[in-house]
């Protein structure tokens, strides 16, 4: 990922001094383990551990690997020129390459997942604080883009915390489905190593021994990890778009802080435009995109080929850099929302009273006007709103048939604003707990 939308902390995870470290002690604690069961010398593993404070030379590697055309066998000739060739000589004893490939990518995905997971938690704090400091603004709800019902801004931000809380506990899960390692040889079989070995690597590493990997980790374990994050990329771009309607000039309902010193647009000097959450929304199409390769990622021949290798390399760091980054853009977007009440109230009230047609037509289907007939008095007075701009409540007052049927005191009752936001706390308490 560029580093436009890259946050150290992620990136760290996937630079190669990173993996090269994790393969390290990978080796080392099989070595560790292979040592206690008699194997190999405990002199040879402890030497080993002689590179522990060693700065593996990426460039250096990288020459080795120009000529073995072998990644794996490149850190290992790289290793042995730290701890000399004869120590070194009982490194990768009964291993396979994807045994340290597959065990670090999955330890790389866990740190992932645990800033992701931080990231989350901010987010999720920001849209609570929200969500209480305007429990009670409120708003008109739309319905295909028009005006329905009054709601409040304080249940918007709630809907859009219980869902991302969702996506947390999808995580925690994805998390601990990918927590697992395999030291277990050629084909899986265990013939050339013991699987104490991999039991112990796994213990050091904070991982689960894989249930039976092949040559590779089963990478449906990768897949669930992958979809998981293009569902929370999916929620994060819910949230966005919603901010991006509300911004719109005829709709001002809220907006993206705007610094001093900022501006909207090189020729119009006016312009205040929501570039946060439209850049979140392309950013929730990155990582929506890896999801279908992690997917076919899972069909492999036989016991191991590579084809998932490639496609590994690009859509890990990718899909975690980048919803990474995506993720602490909208906790500073709720964070510094700037939220406009009377523009709400102005908006509800555009079309005078409209939004209220749903309770005059189940008052009069309770007075005893047939659901039909009560359906067609409401809408003939609707529509001279929509069409005519008269007020709602002054038409029905005015029409014979439906004061034949409701008092003007009962149709006065009908327009009370708090009754759409009666149940507000029972909501808040299913979201956030009693508080």
């Amino acid at each position: 990922m560029i580093p436009r939308y890259a946050r150290p902390e992620m990136t760290d995870i996937w630079e190669p001094a990173t993996k090269f470290r994790i393969w390290y002690e990978i080796e080392a604690h099989a070595c560790d383990a292979q040592a206690e069961l008699g194997v190999i010398p405990k002199e040879n593993a402890q030497a080993v551990w002689t590179a522990k404070d060693a700065v593996f030379d990426v460039a250096r590697i990288d020459e080795i690997e120009a000529v073995t055309k072998h990644d794996v066998i490149a850190f290992l000739t790289h290793l042995a020129e730290h701890v000399g060739a004869d120590q070194a000589r009982f490194v990768h004893q009964g291993m396979t390459s994807s045994d340290v490939l597959d065990t670090c990518l999955n330890v790389q995905l866990m740190r992932a997942a645990d800033l992701l997971i931080a990231d989350m938690d901010k987010l999720l704090a920001a849209l609570k604080r929200r969500a209480f400091e305007h429990k009670d603004t409120v708003r008109i709800g739309r319905s295909h883009g028009i005006h329905a019902e009054p709601t409040t801004m304080g249940l918007t931000f709630a809907r859009f915390y219980a869902e991302m809380e969702r996506g947390r506990r999808r995580l925690l899960a994805a998390r601990e489905e990918i927590a697992t390692g395999a030291i277990s040889g050629a084909v899986g079989t265990f013939a050339n190593i013991d699987p104490a070995v991999e039991e112990h690597v796994c213990r050091q590493m904070g991982l689960k021994p894989e249930t039976i990997s092949t040559q590779v980790i089963p990478r449906d374990r990768h897949a669930m990890f992958f979809a998981t994050l293009g569902v929370i990329a999916s929620s994060m771009e819910n949230i966005a778009i919603e901010i991006r309607h509300m911004q719109r000039t005829e709709v001002l309902e809220a907006e993206e802080f705007f610094s001093k010193g900022q501006k909207g647009s090189s020729a119009m000097p006016h312009k205040r435009n929501p570039v946060l959450t439209e850049n979140l929304t392309g950013l929730a199409r990155l990582v929506r995109m890896t999801v279908v390769p992690a997917m076919e990622n899972v069909a492999l021949w036989h016991e191991r080929d590579i084809s998932h290798s490639s496609v590994e390399r690009g859509i890990a760091p990718d899909a975690t850099v980048t919803l990474d980054f995506a993720l602490n853009r909208l906790a500073g977007v709720i964070d510094k929302l700037v939220i406009y009440p009377e523009n709400m109230l102005a908006n509800m009230n555009k079309f005078k009273g409209l939004v209220m047609s749903q309770r005059v037509l189940l008052a009069l289907t309770q007075a005893g006007v047939s659901r039909e007939d009560a359906y067609r008095l409401v809408q003939r007075n609707a529509m001279k709103v929509w069409e005519q701009g008269k007020d709602f409540k002054e038409e029905l007052l005015a029409d014979a048939e439906v004061t034949a049927a409701l008092r003007p005191a009962e149709i006065e009752e009908k327009f009370d604003l708090g009754y759409h936001t009666k149940h507000v706390d029972t909501i808040f308490a299913r979201v956030f707990g009693a508080e």
